[in-house]
């Protein structure tokens, strides 16, 4: 699981960063990307990356701000003519399927893929399945917008091999049958139990990653207990009132969602164009002020989230 930042300036597109756009990569765990907003030229900021656009499963929108959706389009189309046929769901706001409807419709772009358009009304779960569950809160923005909190379920615990093989029992059929948990009997009449030759389960990761957001109770939710917590940054700490005014946070509100939450690490991204080399670097050290563990995104840059062990190695 890593996550790649593809955008992480405010507003408008600036030399350094584009504007909104994270990839959650999930190429281990299922084969995907998941992207999370498409500003303007995110399909040209995937052309620097290995992203491959029919990998894209789903993108979820956090708010309709064109800073954060005025990129869809092209890659829906893009990812059709680059031979794109596995299907792809969009999550967004209320009003996210006109504007994509619209815009295919009006350009005479025909996507040759499933696509699946979720308009989110309710907050709650959006999307669940056996590996993970995703669920979106609104947060304190301008327009509605959205946080996503997405939680991988619980890995299931290694085979004990070696407690196995100290049984004199060798690896073959006995071994899937007691990984899946079931009871053996061996040839001396002795039944074993799976349960007793599983180890613990190995606790599934947590990634929050907010929109555009004053400084609100339901961001510190969403990041409870979180391994990574990605929180827009737009102003420094100085300008509280400013970024109040306009829907905002800054470096140090920012850093109290991470303290109030627990979460583990913390990520600033959406960085005012006004913010410049040594001014991005001061950035951080005023979020680190608060929760030490803050790392500034800048555009192309990756974070590794924790370490993924397939089910096959685990069992070996």
């Amino acid at each position: 699981m890593e996550l790649l930042f593809l955008g992480t300036g405010a507003g408008v597109p600036a030399k350094e960063r584009n504007v909104s756009a994270a990839a959650l990569q999930l190429l281990e765990e299922r084969a995907a990307t998941w992207l999370f907003d498409c500003g303007e030229a995110t399909q040209h900021q995937i052309l620097h990356t290995s992203i491959r656009p029919r990998r894209i499963e789903k993108i979820f929108i956090t708010h309709l701000h064109g800073d954060h959706i005025f990129g869809l389009p092209g890659l829906l189309g893009s990812r059709s003519f680059q031979g794109g046929d596995t299907p792809l769901t969009v999550y967004g706001p209320k009003g996210i399927r006109s504007f994509i409807e619209v815009s295919l419709t009006v350009s005479t772009t025909h996507v040759k893929y499933p696509l699946h358009i979720v308009e989110i009304e309710e907050e709650g779960i959006v999307f669940e399945d056996e590996q993970f569950t995703v669920e979106t809160a609104r947060l304190s923005h301008g327009i509605e917008c959205f946080g996503y909190r997405i939680t991988e379920h619980d890995i299931p615990g290694p085979l004990l091999v070696d407690k196995l093989l100290e049984r004199g029992i060798k690896p073959g059929p006995m071994f899937k049958r007691l990984k899946n948990g079931e009871s053996v009997e061996l040839e001396d009449g002795t039944v074993l139990s799976g349960a007793d030759f599983i180890g613990p389960p190995q606790k599934g990761r947590i990634v929050t990653i907010l929109g555009d957001t004053r400084y609100c109770e339901t961001s510190i939710r969403l990041a409870q207990d979180a391994d990574v917590l990605v929180h827009e940054a737009t102003l420094a700490a100085a300008e509280e009132e400013q970024a109040h005014e306009y829907y905002h946070s800054t470096t140090h509100q920012a850093a109290r969602v991470a303290m109030l939450a627990g979460a583990k690490r913390l990520i600033l991204t959406h960085i005012s164009s006004r913010y410049q080399g040594e001014q991005c670097a001061q950035l951080l050290e005023e979020a680190r002020d608060i929760f030490s563990h803050t790392e500034l995104a800048d555009d192309f840059k990756r974070f590794s989230i924790g370490k993924f062990v397939s089910p096959s190695k685990r069992s070996e």
